[in-house]
C-alpha cells in the first residue's frame, strides 16, 4: 500500500529509541563476495546471535541453499524470511521507518547502486519487500537516497556528507536542494555537514562510518589510530566540523571522540574503509565491528562510557568488510 506525498510531516526516530525489529540479510550471492560465503556468515551470524536475546531479528534469505544454510547457521536465533535482494546492505537499500500522523511508515527511496557502480536489480524491490513484511504503508520518492548517508538525532538534525549527498554521482543536489527535500521526506530540520568520508569508501563517504549521534545534541566520531592512520586528515577535519556546529535546536554538539581501527587492508592489500562507527544500537545491545587492530580495547572502553545502560559487544567484522561495509550498513531496524 502507497500513502499519498500530500501527508503530514513525518518524525524518523532516533536508533537509541525501542525497537520492534531488526532486519538483516544472508550473504547468499558468491560473485558478490569473491566466490567465498563462508567469511560473511560467519561474520553475519555473529551478530544475530549478539541481538537475538533482547531483539527479534528478521533474517531475509534468497534461495532454498541460503535458508538452509541460515537455519544450519543460527537456529531459532532469527526468524528467517524468504525474500529477493541483490545483497545484504539493507540499511541503504531498505525501507526508512518513521512516525506519521497515522503510524508508522516506511519511507522509500530509488537505489541506483551507490552512484552506478554495484546496481544490482533486486536491490530495488527488498525495500518494498521489508515494508510489506512489517506491514507498513509506504511513502515513496523520487530520488537517491541511502540510509546510511544520513544520520538523524531524532530531534530533526541530521548528519550528511556533502560527497554523498551532493555527489552528481546521486542527484546532483546543491545544499539548500538536499535541505528541502530531507525536510519533506525525513521532517529533517537542519543538515549537519561534513565534507568527505573514509578512502576507499565504496559509498563515496557515507557519514555512518564516520560520525553517529548517540543522544541528542551528543556525537561520537574517531580519533587517527597513529601516525600511519590513513584516515588521521580527515578523522581531525570531522570533529574539528562537528565542534564548530549546532544542532537543530540550537545546542552546540558534544563531541566524544574514540580510538580508530587505524590502517586495515582488504585482500588486495588496499586501504580498506574499517571503522568502529559502524555500530549497530539496539534493544539493550551494542554490536560493534572491530578488526583486531591494537586500539580495539580503547575503543570498546570509550564506547561502554558512552552507553552505559546497554552491553557493547566488539564483533570481528573482517568478513563483511570484505563487501564494502559493517554491521550498520547490513540493518535496519524497525521501531516499537
Amino acid at each position: 500500500m502507497t500513502i499519498s506525498l500530500t501527508e503530514q510531516t513525518v518524525a524518523v526516530p532516533p536508533e537509541w529509541a525501542p525497537q520492534k525489529a531488526i532486519w538483516t540479510a544472508w550473504p547468499a550471492d558468491p560473485d558478490e563476495w569473491d566466490g567465498d560465503l563462508t567469511a560473511p556468515r560467519r561474520d553475519v551470524a555473529a551478530l544475530v546471535r549478539a541481538l537475538s536475546p533482547a531483539n527479534t531479528v528478521r533474517l531475509l534469505v534468497n534461495g532454498a541453499e541460503a535458508e538452509a544454510s541460515a537455519r544450519a547457521a543460527l537456529g531459532t536465533d532469527a526468524e528467517i524470511v524468504q525474500a529477493t535482494y541483490g545483497d545484504i546492505w539493507l540499511r541503504d537499500t531498505g525501507p526508512v521507518f518513521a512516525r506519521s500522523p497515522a503510524g508508522y511508515i516506511a519511507l522509500r527511496f530509488k537505489t541506483n547502486g551507490w552512484g552506478g557502480k554495484f546496481d544490482l536489480a533486486a536491490d530495488h524491490m527488498v525495500g518494498a519487500d521489508i515494508a510489506r513484511l512489517a506491514g507498513a504503508p509506504v511513502r515513496q520518492f523520487d530520488f537517491v537516497l541511502e540510509g546510511g548517508a544520513i544520520d538523524h538525532d531524532g530531534e530533526g538534525t541530521v548528519l550528511a556528507t556533502r560527497q554523498t549527498l551532493l555527489n552528481e554521482n546521486r542527484n546532483g543536489w546543491t545544499e539548500t536542494e538536499a535541505g528541502a527535500a530531507l525536510a519533506v521526506a525525513l521532517g529533517a530540520k537542519k543538515i549537519v555537514w561534513i565534507d568527505e568520508g573514509l578512502m576507499g569508501d565504496h559509498t563515496d563517504g557515507h557519514v555512518d562510518n564516520i560520525a553517529r549521534f548517540v543522544a541528542p545534541a551528543r556525537v561520537v566520531c574517531q580519533a587517527p589510530a597513529g601516525a600511519d592512520d590513513p584516515n588521521a586528515a580527515v578523522l581531525d577535519a570531522i570533529a574539528a566540523r562537528l565542534e564548530a556546529a549546532t544542532d537543530a535546536q540550537g545546542r552546540k554538539l558534544d563531541i566524544i571522540r574514540i580510538p580508530g581501527p587505524g590502517r586495515v587492508l582488504d585482500t588486495s592489500g588496499e586501504i580498506a574503509p574499517a571503522s568502529h562507527m559502524n555500530f549497530l544500537i539496539a534493544n539493550g545491545v551494542v554490536a560493534v565491528p572491530v578488526y583486531g587492530a591494537a586500539t580495539q580495547g580503547a575503543a570498546l572502553d570509550a564506547l561502554r562510557a558512552v552507553f552505559p545502560n546497554r552491553e557493547v559487544i566488539g564483533l570481528s567484522a573482517h568478513g563483511v568488510l570484505a563487501g564494502g561495509g559493517s554491521f550498520h550498513c547490513i540493518t535496519r531496524e524497525e521501531p516499537a
